[in-house]
């Protein structure tokens, strides 16, 4: 017979590792379409062209390059890293490192968007309704985070 020793450990809420995972898979799904779309034909985005509401105006924008990277790919690389950030196992590991890069990848995101926004509102005089998407995914990500550390922690039995 064999012995089994049970040590408990704390676990994040469930419905913020389901939820921030899901935000996460959908904005880089948004920012992979938007850096296909600006490294082959940004014309072709499935957007209106015409008036506040133009995709192509703000993507090919001068605005749309950061230090010589499109937007677009830096917006793929975060999150790229914030899927992984908030993956299930991601939210499980006890190294507070983790956690900490979540929350600086969430918050680095929302803040983003604020440059963004001012840049197409107030600099380029035009919004984009896939940057809009992905805008709204981080600031949503960024409050599923918050919300995941002030709520208290469950208590788990963990087998040894």
């Amino acid at each position: 017979m064999r012995s089994t020793s049970t040590s408990t450990r704390t676990a994040p809420p469930s419905w913020a590792v389901g939820a921030s995972f899901v935000l996460a898979l959908a904005a880089l799904a948004v920012a992979s379409y938007l850096t296909v779309t600006h490294y082959s034909d940004p014309s072709a985005l499935a957007c209106p062209a015409t008036g506040v509401v133009n995709c192509t105006l703000v993507t090919t924008s001068s605005w749309s390059v950061l230090f010589g990277v499109p937007v677009a790919l830096l917006g793929l690389i975060w999150a790229a890293a914030m899927t992984l950030l908030t993956a299930p196992w991601a939210w499980h590991r006890p190294e507070t490192w983790v956690d900490r890069a979540r929350l600086a990848g969430a918050g680095a995101g929302a803040a983003m968007v604020l440059y963004l926004v001012y840049v197409e509102l107030f600099r380029i005089g035009a919004i984009c309704l896939w940057c809009t998407g992905i805008h709204v995914l981080a600031v949503t990500l960024l409050g599923v985070v918050l919300a995941a550390r002030a709520l208290p922690r469950t208590e788990v039995p963990v087998r040894a």
